[in-house]
């Protein structure tokens, strides 16, 4: 077994840490419904899953032609997005102890979302993963989100870790083609898992998501890689 000594790991949010996923579907479903939009589908909303809620609803706004303007969009949604996600978010059990077996090495770990800082914030304190996640860098601080490298890399700078002693743990095409493009290793835990076949720059890919996903595995990996 390898030493894990220069390695830094930076986990994605939703949809690979926790099961916020429903929240975010719920808080755009009744944003739009808000708005006149009542047919807004769980599969319309997992075309979105992998880029920033900024994003989202821009497209979102487009494409239904809303009125008000993007910013004012983003607050609403994000208003409700956190009311649910103080007390309806779920860890996923084997990433808890993914995280706790790299925490107990010693290992730098970050998370770096499309979420806001608040969502951020709220999400890692309310599942008590804050504890070990004390770096976390959200797209809105950055120039551009996933899938360009832009949050990843500020991870990385806040750790003081060179990209390519980083693995990203995503769970969405877009976020592991910005792992590929920040020069780190990737692996990819799909959340959708008949895409599997897309994340072809993943390093890992573990095709059920997070029915397969364990911890054991997942460190066993690392330190042999």
């Amino acid at each position: 077994m390898s030493d894990l000594s220069n390695l830094s790991v930076i986990f994605d949010l939703d949809g690979t840490l926790v099961d916020s996923e429903p929240n975010y579907y719920e808080a755009t479903r009744q944003l739009l419904a808000g708005h006149g939009v009542a047919d807004f589908t769980w599969a319309e909303h997992e075309r979105f899953v992998g880029i920033s809620t900024l994003e989202t609803l821009t497209l979102l706004r487009d494409r239904h032609g809303l009125r008000p303007p993007v910013a004012e969009l983003l607050a609403e949604t994000n208003r409700r997005y956190l009311e649910l996600a103080r007390t309806r978010t779920r860890a996923y059990p084997e990433m808890r102890k993914f995280v706790e077996l790299l925490a107990a090495e010693g290992v730098p770990l970050a998370v770096a979302s499309g979420s806001s800082p608040e969502a951020i914030e709220a999400i890692l304190t309310g599942t008590g993963l804050g504890g070990h996640l004390r770096t976390a860098v959200s797209a809105d601080e950055v120039p551009r989100g996933k899938p360009a490298p832009d949050v990843f890399l500020e991870a990385a700078r806040r750790l003081g870790a060179a990209p390519a002693d980083c693995v990203v743990l995503e769970d969405a095409v877009p976020g592991t083609a910005a792992a590929h493009a920040a020069g780190m290793r990737c692996i990819a835990i799909p959340y959708v898992a008949a895409q599997a076949d897309q994340f072809g720059t993943a390093d890992l890919v573990i095709r059920g998501g997070q029915t397969e996903f364990t911890a054991r595995v997942a460190y066993d990996w690392l330190a042999s890689a």
